[in-house]
């Protein structure tokens, strides 16, 4: 390579090689003594007598630059170790780092393993690395203003993943419920449909199961909501008349269910791959939960699995729905089968959810009626008018964390 001086003067680099090719040309010559050979070179005597000691042992090849890396690294990973999170990771191809080293702290039941990124190196040097998608958006954890996951069976998490289609063609909806405290995966359930009847049964069967949440939360999808006032659905009644608060996420917001939608990012491991009927589906799902919950450390559990966080709730579930109740002198109606109400010899038009359902109805001023089922406002109407106006969102879903 040539460079200038900046007068367009040419002048050549010389590489270290040949100024050591140099310097052992010269010393062999016996011109010079090693010390004014050094300093013609500009090199301390030590670096010198290195030079010709190599070259006298080895030549010029002894002349090249070698490693300055450490021959021995003593927090290296043992072959051993190596091996065990290479296996863990071919048993679980989508963990990170932490979760493979805790899940073989734990089954190895070893003291230590090593730092995550020590095994992210060993991930990477293997090729068994996942790379992220460059500006994927991640969905963040969400505790805010409907309710707080203060404790388990506080508030259960519930949804449809989408549904696919399985190996013989007919389709699969995955129901799923977890307990927003935890991250305990109570239920993964491949439906064939999304109707009321097939979701209540399998609420009923995580009940007699779990026993009986203070709350349930979702969107706002059928069965889990409807177009009716409040957002009331057939299934959304019968958990109020277990002493269940059903709540609802905004729409479009599906962070405020954020715990559950992440569990189901992990749950696409058990469907990329379809059965071909479902019960071998459901197969897939059963073994799914079982690593999740037992397995799987969570990162926001302290790397604990949800299982060992979980607690049964002390309210049992018995079958039995009770009726609302309502306070002494508020005035109380049935809802007929088309979804009306008598009010002082005229129909009121309220919703088809309620049919059969008795209203508990209050004055909340001159002339103005307030519309309750169990503790939730509906609405309200005017007495003069006789036009139930619906509330923007029920109060009863209104629980602000402080």
């Amino acid at each position: 390579m040539v460079y200038t001086n900046g007068r367009n003067m040419p002048f050549k680099k010389t590489s270290a090689m040949d100024q050591k090719l140099q310097f052992i040309s010269e010393w062999n010559r016996g011109e010079l003594d090693l010390s004014k050979l050094c300093r013609k070179y500009s090199v301390s005597r030590p670096t010198g007598y290195k030079w010709v000691e190599r070259f006298k042992q080895e030549g010029f090849v002894g002349l090249e630059e070698r490693s300055h890396e450490a021959k021995r690294h003593p927090n290296a990973l043992s072959v051993e170790l190596e091996a065990l999170i290479i296996k863990a990771r071919s048993k679980h191809p989508t963990w990170g780092p932490k979760k493979l080293v805790e899940w073989v702290q734990r089954t190895e039941n070893l003291d230590r393993v090593c730092a995550p990124s020590t095994a992210g190196e060993l991930l990477k040097r293997e090729g068994l690395n996942v790379a992220r998608k460059a500006g994927a958006l991640r969905s963040t954890p969400w505790a805010g203003p409907l309710g707080c996951y203060d404790a388990a069976n506080a508030i259960w998490c519930v949804d449809f993943k989408g549904w696919f289609r399985l190996g013989n063609g007919k389709r699969c909806d995955p129901l799923t419920m977890t307990d927003g405290y935890s991250r305990y995966l109570l239920r993964c359930q491949g439906l064939d449909h999304t109707g009321f009847e097939n979701t209540r049964r399998n609420f009923e069967a995580a009940f007699w199961e779990y026993g009986l949440p203070e709350r349930i939360r979702s969107d706002n999808g059928a069965p889990f909501g409807s177009v009716a006032i409040g957002g009331l659905s057939r299934l959304a009644v019968w958990l109020m008349k277990l002493g269940i608060v059903p709540e609802r996420i905004d729409p479009g917001c599906p962070y405020q269910n954020g715990r559950h939608e992440r569990m189901h990012l992990t749950l696409n491991e058990a469907i990329k791959d379809p059965a071909y009927d479902l019960r071998g589906q459901q197969r897939r799902f059963n073994a799914f939960r079982k690593c999740f919950n037992e397995e799987r450390p969570h990162e926001a559990l302290g790397q604990r699995t949800p299982a060992s966080c979980y607690q049964t709730p002390l309210r049992k579930y018995t079958g039995r729905v009770e009726e609302p109740q309502y306070e002494s002198g508020m005035i109380t109606r049935k809802v007929q089968g088309n979804g009306e109400f008598n009010w002082n010899g005229a129909e009121l038009f309220l919703s088809g959810t309620l049919e059969g359902e008795t209203i508990g109805i209050e004055e909340v001023g001159d002339g103005q009626w307030q519309i309750r089922y169990g503790t939730m406002v509906l609405g309200s109407f005017d007495e003069r008018g006789k036009k139930i106006v619906p509330i923007a969102k029920p109060r009863a879903w209104r629980k602000i964390c402080h």
